[in-house]
């Protein structure tokens, strides 16, 4: 029996949820005693709410997309509906699901979903961590770029895009200010060696007033 690429698109969905969230959720708690779940409910203010927002409609998109493809309800744009893509496609999604998981238990008791300006966490700086700053965020997006290649539509490519915008609203303007309030020149030092999404890429850079800004 063949599984049709959007198929293949929604099992990998599946897993992600599974993997990212209901797994490393149930991992944190026992762990712990809590999920690490904070919420995206904008404990930080209205950019917290908009970019939590943008990745939840991000994500239903690329459901909603491949649901729609799988079911003939929407059909395949020609130019990405090839057999290399697909390939292509499957190989980033499953990938992208692996290192998720990975840089997300790298994080030991310290990871969460969202920000509670209230709280200190411990700075991660090894591992994946070592590499580029964010790299959870930076493996989400080769997997919904996966997802959008395994079921080629105006939909899941509307919901690979907001997902790149909703995370770098949420790493510019919510975690990196969190991140540098909380840890400080530890932070800082650390961000201006170590890229945000890619090595290298995104360092933060120190201007003439030693203050910090984001490229």
């Amino acid at each position: 029996m063949t599984v049709s690429a959007p198929a293949l698109g929604l099992v990998l969905l599946a897993l992600y949820g599974l993997l990212t969230v209901g797994l490393r959720m149930a991992v944190q708690l026992r762990r712990t005693g809590s999920t690490g779940f904070k919420g995206l409910h904008g404990a930080s203010g209205f950019m917290e709410r908009l970019g939590g927002s943008l990745f939840a409609l991000a994500v239903v998109l690329c459901v909603a997309g491949t649901v729609l493809q799988l079911t003939d309800a929407l059909s395949a744009l020609d130019a990405l509906d090839g057999e290399g893509a697909r390939i292509l496609g499957g190989a980033l999604a499953a990938l992208g699901i692996a290192t998720v998981s990975f840089a997300q238990f790298a994080m030991a008791d310290e990871w969460r979903i969202g920000v509670d300006p209230a709280e200190r966490t411990e700075l991660v700086t090894g591992g994946p961590f070592a590499l580029v700053r964010n790299p959870i965020y930076a493996a989400m997006i080769p997997s919904f770029i996966g997802i959008a290649l395994l079921a080629p539509n105006a939909v899941t490519i509307a919901g690979a895009v907001l997902l790149m915008v909703a995370l770098e609203l949420q790493t510019r303007l919510i975690e990196e200010p969190y991140l540098i309030r909380v840890h400080g020149e530890r932070y800082t030092v650390y961000a201006t060696r170590v890229g945000r999404f890619l090595p290298g890429i995104g360092c933060l850079r120190l201007d003439g007033e030693r203050r910090y800004r984001s490229n």
